[in-house]
């Protein structure tokens, strides 16, 4: 199930279920005639002058290689370029730090029309616009399942700094709160939340990033009990989801062709090769939330081809939140929609290159044929 939430989020937002997304994935897999090999787990490379001829990946019955022409490295954490050889950078400029990570969680048995009331008639909370609100009521009218959100903010902000005063939470549990229900699960909300403290954790050690899960797991259990306690509609909520791995917003970061910088998003620039475009703002989760001068309405970057692709690897790829950039442009370019862009740009770009043996380091976006490209610049 999916539903476009329109007026009530950013534009062009929808939510979706997740279990659902994975069958559609997986029919479109089976359509295509693409093989998943799941339980595969990446480990190295095989580099010959500048082009990678295999990757190497640990699976149930031990190590194996798997060739290919064109390689497309979408491990979020650079993992493929790295074995390669490609350069790479992570962290702040300022202090080194990755962002902070999260453990998100769903929650069942909500009254989630409770939680409404509590946060809009009684907090006063007007995290979202009047209209998701008028929209609520529509839907709960109807009988669809409704979309609700909350989060601390400064509206809400001494409704859950009490619960550290309490003991109830500690500061680290309030640093980052969100949650919001799920099309297609009745009486579910998800958690946008814990955030691990950045002090404490990083996404780029590897025993950090490992014990960062169990704290994880704490901070989840504490924030579900608070809630329980002390927000109508969770009386009878309980956790029913734990994400499968921790939410990395930031680790490692490729130096390919071209290089985002913070000056590309606020200067709103536009580019020949451009395979996608954003306007989500330059979102940098620290000690303390950290948000640049948003864009004006209607103006908006674009990625360019080249922040995709190396000097080093002939015929590498690199999708999502490791693409080339800063550490302040990646903040913005991380987010799923953005991702997905550039990933669906580096599979047109691989067939356009295979098809006409043009390595894809040396392919121009600009020069595929318009019908034939996902984005076209504007």
């Amino acid at each position: 199930m999916f539903r476009r939430i329109g007026e009530c989020s950013v534009e062009g937002m929808g939510a979706y279920t997740p279990e659902l997304l994975t069958e559609v994935y997986d029919e479109w897999c089976e359509k295509t005639g693409v093989t998943v090999l799941y339980d595969a787990a990446l480990v190295g490379a095989v580099v010959d002058a500048g082009t990678i001829t295999a990757c190497v990946v640990q699976t149930v019955e031990g190590l194996g290689k798997i060739q290919a022409k064109t390689f497309i490295d979408a491990t979020g954490d650079a993992l493929l370029s790295r074995f390669a050889g490609v350069p790479t950078e992570k962290g702040s400029e300022k202090n080194g730090r990755n962002q902070p990570m999260s453990l998100r969680f769903e929650m069942g048995g909500i009254d989630v029309t409770k939680v409404y009331h509590f946060f809009h008639d009684k907090l006063k909370d007007t995290w979202l616009p009047e209209e998701c609100s008028k929209k609520f009521k529509e839907d709960v009218k109807k009988g669809r399942d409704p979309f609700w959100e909350f989060a601390k903010w400064k509206k809400t902000e001494s409704f859950f700094r009490e619960a550290v005063k309490k003991g109830e939470l500690t500061e680290d549990d309030v640093l980052y709160i969100q949650a919001f229900s799920i099309p297609g699960k009745p009486h579910t909300m998800s958690m946008n939340c814990p955030e691990m403290p950045p002090l404490l954790f990083s996404a780029t050690d590897a025993v950090s990033r490992s014990k960062a899960v169990s704290f994880g797991r704490k901070m989840m259990r504490r924030l579900a009990a608070y809630f329980k306690r002390n927000i109508p509609g969770f009386e009878k909520a309980y956790i029913s989801r734990e994400a499968s791995m921790v939410g990395v917003r930031e680790s490692w970061r490729i130096r390919g062709k071209y290089y985002m910088g913070a000056d590309d998003y606020l200067q709103a620039r536009h580019f020949p090769d451009a395979v996608c475009r954003s306007a989500y703002p330059i979102d940098i989760h620290d000690v303390k939330l950290d948000l640049f001068e948003k864009l004006k309405k209607g103006q908006y970057y674009e990625i360019p081809y080249r922040a995709l692709v190396t000097n080093e690897m002939s015929n590498l790829l690199v999708a999502g939140r490791c693409a080339s950039g800063s550490f302040a442009a990646q903040a913005s370019f991380r987010i799923q929609p953005t991702c997905m862009s550039m990933g669906e740009a580096a599979g047109i770009a691989a067939a356009w290159g295979l098809s006409r043996n043009i390595p894809v380091n040396e392919v121009k976006w600009e020069d595929i044929p318009a019908e034939k490209r996902s984005y076209v610049s504007q």
